[in-house]
């Protein structure tokens, strides 16, 4: 009886019901990578970036990281940052008026403070299906900020991502006909220290490494593998869909390669995976229990009547839904077109 209603509950919802899309913008890869952000800058007013930047800085950057970053990042950001970020670093700075340590240090904020839900599913025709919420604690601001992005190189959108101003790297993102991919922060102690140390050695950081994932991979197996053994300046959870069966994974990665690999196996009754901030084999907090919720709703749903709609009515459960989430996106690498995004209404 409870899974009826809830299975009532998710056929209430419609896709659009109280939500919006955010703005989606060109990016073309073959401009400068100094001069690729702003034709999306022009679209927004500067002081408030600026502001909006303080702001995050105040309320997540612990002052002794800004005090490294700062001055490193406007002597020598080569020391720390490989093109086309530096060079987008760079010029996001020069457009908006601010430091390039400022940017750089931006970017390390949005990577420590990720905290979402992603599911990977495999419908009984073996259409596979992925949707993540993406939480932050300062949503309200982020809101304003957040967009979908087309990548485009000699004319063809190579890939496509939703994002923030301001950051070059992307949590969430599609390769179209080739796979789909979104992180999920780890949850773990001492994040500044251990990312720093690893941002000298030259490491990735995890949004970056996705969305060189993106633009280079030639197909699902060949990006699971850049995802599971490239160095990362944190632990993450990477969960990718595919094209075919049985193509879902969540990749639970530690810095230096992968601490599990957790494959679809619809043959044995995981036809999806649900990933929130905690490992897939122990037992989440039950203050930040998002995933027991989502398994319900998934099972509720079910797999013959898993796509793209009902993938978003089960991301809009609470708490898998909850005040912190800013947007929704669902996708599917088989049919790109269906990349949708949500910005939602604060609940």
């Amino acid at each position: 009886m409870a899974c009826m209603h809830l299975l009532l509950f998710l056929c209430s919802f419609s896709l659009t019901l109280q939500d919006h899309a955010p703005p989606r913008y060109n990016l073309s890869l073959d401009e400068p990578a100094d001069h690729r952000w702003e034709s999306v800058l022009k679209h927004y007013d500067y002081a408030y970036l600026r502001e909006t930047m303080d702001f995050i800085f105040d309320a997540i950057l612990p002052k002794w990281v800004h005090a490294i970053i700062r001055p490193l990042a406007e002597i020598d950001l080569a020391l720390l940052v490989r093109d086309p970020y530096a060079g987008e670093i760079k010029g996001l700075a020069r457009t908006l008026g601010v430091s390039i340590g400022d940017v750089m240090a931006l970017n390390l904020c949005y990577e420590a403070s990720a905290f979402c839900t992603s599911i990977v599913a495999q419908d009984k025709k073996g259409n596979i299906y992925h949707g993540r919420n993406l939480d932050y604690n300062f949503e309200d601001v982020l809101r304003n900020l957040t967009m979908d992005v087309d990548f485009i190189k000699n004319g063809k959108v190579v890939y496509t991502g939703t994002t923030f101003l301001g950051y070059v790297g992307l949590w969430t993102g599609i390769s179209p006909l080739k796979f789909t991919v979104s992180g999920d922060a780890r949850v773990h102690a001492e994040w500044w220290e251990s990312a720093i140390s690893a941002l000298f050695k030259r490491s990735s950081p995890v949004s970056w490494l996705i969305r060189d994932t993106l633009n280079e991979a030639r197909d699902f197996q060949a990006a699971a593998l850049q995802l599971s053994k490239t160095p990362i300046i944190a632990q993450t959870y990477y969960i990718m869909g595919g094209t075919q069966p049985r193509e879902g994974l969540v990749i639970t990665r530690n810095r230096d390669g992968p601490a599990d690999l957790w494959p679809l196996d619809p043959l044995t009754g995981q036809w999806f995976h649900v990933e929130t901030n905690y490992d897939h084999w122990t037992t989440p907090p039950p203050s930040d229990d998002r995933r027991t919720p989502a398994i319900r709703a998934m099972n509720a749903t079910g797999q013959e009547n898993i796509n793209i709609d009902t993938l978003f009515k089960v991301l809009s459960v609470k708490p898998v839904q909850n005040v912190n989430t800013i947007y929704t996106t669902v996708m599917s690498a088989a049919f790109p077109e269906q990349y949708i995004t949500r910005i939602r209404d604060k609940i």
